[in-house]
Parts: structure tokens; sequence; C-alpha cells
């Protein structure tokens, strides 16, 4: 009986796939002790998301004074232009060897210069897929020419010869 249960379940596990009945998952959570509320963010706080030089991540709650905050006992730079927003809620990604953070607008305007940008590669990639449906439809119009030509060959022979 339990053998046919677990059939019957993997089974009910295989329609679900194929149909898209998905069970969600759990998304990531910001720890509890890193989580700024409403309140917190009409004080200025934020959250920080600190990367060591160990390559580990530490998540801290901290003000933002003056565009300043004080973090391990180092005054570190919060201009505005580096804070992002997390399930609307102010975010900074912050390594541990620098004072200033990490920001959005700096790291995008080095990937324009550098040439690492993928904006123009986006739009290389939608003129490559056209070009390629194009040569498709025209492979299928004739395809189905000589497929008509074939059947009316036969239907010529079957009255000649019938």
């Amino acid at each position: 009986m339990e053998k046919e249960l677990t059939n019957m379940e993997r089974m009910d596990e295989k329609i679900d796939f194929l149909i898209g009945n998905k069970k969600d998952k759990k998304g990531f959570k910001i720890p509890f002790r890193a989580r700024v509320s409403k309140a917190n963010c009409k004080k200025n706080y934020v959250t920080i998301l600190r990367v060591n030089e160990n390559r580990n991540v530490n998540f801290e709650k901290v003000q933002i004074l003056d565009q300043t905050m004080m973090v391990d006992g180092i005054p570190r730079l919060a201009p505005a232009e580096a804070i992002l927003n997390y399930k609307n809620k102010p975010f900074m990604i912050l390594p541990s060897w620098s004072v200033e953070p990490f920001s959005p607008s700096e790291n995008y305007k080095t990937s324009l210069t550098n040439g690492s940008n993928s904006a123009g590669y986006r739009l290389l990639l939608a003129r490559m897929q056209g070009e390629a449906i194009k040569l498709k439809k025209k492979i299928g119009g004739l395809g189905m020419s000589i497929g008509a030509l074939i059947i009316g060959a036969l239907i010529v022979y079957a009255l000649i010869s019938g």
C-alpha cells in the first residue's frame, strides 16, 4: 500500500511540475538584528551588507548622521547615491577595507568606459534573433510549396492511372 501512495505522490509531483504549479520556495530574508523598520527609516537607519577581507559578509543596522556612519569605530561615508533599496528599505553594500560604500552609479560609468556594459549586447542579440526568425519563415514557405507539389503530382498520377 505504501509503495502505491509514494508512486501516486510522485505522479502528482510530476504533474504539478509539468503544469507549472510549483510550490513557492522561501526567499532570502535579512537577519532580524539588521532589519530596518519604518520608524528606523525615518531616523536615517540603513541596513549594511559589510564584506570582510576573508569574503565573509555581515549584516548590520547603522544610523547615518551628516552623510557619515560609524562602523567598527571607523567613520565611513554614506552618500545618497550609494543607498540601494531592498523591499523598499534602505540598503548599502560596504567593503570593510574601504571608507566609501559600493556605488552603482560609479560602477555603471566604469562599465561604460571599460566596454563591459551589457546594454549594447541586448540590442545586438535582439537584432540577431530577429534575423534568425525571418530565415526560418522563408524555409517553411518553401517546404510547404514543395509538399503541395508532391501531393498534387500524386493526385494527378492517381487520376491518370485509375
